[in-house]
């Protein structure tokens, strides 16, 4: 019975594997929330939970929450925060916008629409945009042209995202009586959940222009240091190559246009 229990509650049993990653989604939660409260630190917040529910998915799910966000928060500060700012004066600049045609009626009422294609394709965008940026190091220009290709590459997708992260926030906006328990869900696990679904509909995406990882979530390295990535460990171990989807010169070619 106790070999039975020490079993299921082990890292390796599904139990066991379900729970640590729903500590990882509270420990990330939490962490957005601390991190967050200079409010000019929300984008860099963001792209660190990503970078932890990226690096889970990534090894067998055995890591540190804690250093690993520390670590996604410090390498994409610079270019999430401008990122983030950004998106901030344009809201407001929109916000304002859809104001002042909305009090002038007629057809420069009719332009308030207009503000809010130009909303909805920022959104798509910048959601995009901090995955994106957790999992590529690049310039900020590359990946906003990544995040629009991987966005549009995959429609379903984009919509499950945009809904499951849009529609949280609005209600949280919108339903001032259940306000506290929006916020409580956000602290303790909220905004976890949704960087793992995200990171988990993008990982696939991903795969093919990442390096290889070992079970730990760390690149393996060739002989000379560098990482490798997919295609490479076939040839490496001098065994034929398994049947894939893209060949490593349509692999590379698609890199190249994606600029990385």
């Amino acid at each position: 019975m106790a070999e039975l229990l020490s079993g299921f509650f082990s890292n390796e049993s599904t139990f066991g594997r379900i729970m640590n990653k729903a500590w990882i989604m509270i420990v990330s939660s939490f962490l957005f929330a601390v991190f967050s409260l200079p409010v000019i630190t929300i984008g860099a917040s963001w792209a660190a939970v990503n970078h932890v529910m990226l690096k889970t998915l990534r090894g067998d799910g055995s890591i540190k929450p804690f250093s690993q966000f520390w670590k996604g928060f410090k390498s994409n500060f610079k270019q999430a925060t401008i990122v983030w700012v950004v998106t901030v004066l344009l809201l407001v600049a929109g916000y304002f916008n859809i104001r002042i045609c909305e009090q002038a009626g007629g057809f420069i009422g009719m332009m308030k629409y207009g503000v809010y294609a130009l909303g909805i394709a920022l959104a798509i965008v910048v959601i995009y945009l901090f995955p994106t940026m957790a999992a590529f190091a690049n310039n900020l220009k590359n990946l906003i042209r990544n995040s629009i290709y991987f966005a549009f590459h995959k429609p379903l997708k984009l919509i499950v995202i945009l809904f499951f992260t849009l529609f949280p926030i609005y209600l949280t906006i919108t339903d001032p009586q259940f306000r506290p328990l929006y916020g409580f869900i956000w602290v303790t696990f909220g905004t976890g959940a949704i960087g793992m679904l995200t990171a988990a509909l993008l990982l696939p995406e991903f795969k093919p222009y990442l390096p290889l990882v070992d079970a730990c979530g760390d690149f393996i390295l060739d002989d000379d240091g560098n990482p490798m990535m997919p295609g490479q460990e076939s040839s490496a171990a001098g065994a034929p190559e398994a049947p894939a989807e893209k060949t490593d010169a349509e692999i590379q070619e698609e890199m190249k246009k994606l600029g990385m």
